[in-house]
């Protein structure tokens, strides 16, 4: 199967925000180096998003 090419970007309010930026905030506000694997859920509702570092650590930051 072709790989497809494709981009993200959440709208909210007067902001947007794509995918590069939240992985860049999630690393920014773990701040260590050791991420194998990043899961970012986004809760624009509360201005925050929240991620699992290494399916085990967990944290937020405002978006």
């Amino acid at each position: 199967m072709a790989k497809v090419n494709t981009k993200i970007e959440l709208q909210f309010g007067d902001k947007a925000l794509n995918e590069e930026q939240l992985v860049s905030m999630a690393k920014e506000a773990y701040g260590k180096k050791d991420i194998k694997n990043l899961d970012i859920y986004v809760k624009p509702e509360e201005g925050k998003a929240y991620y699992v570092v290494n399916n085990d650590i967990t944290g937020s930051f405002d978006i």
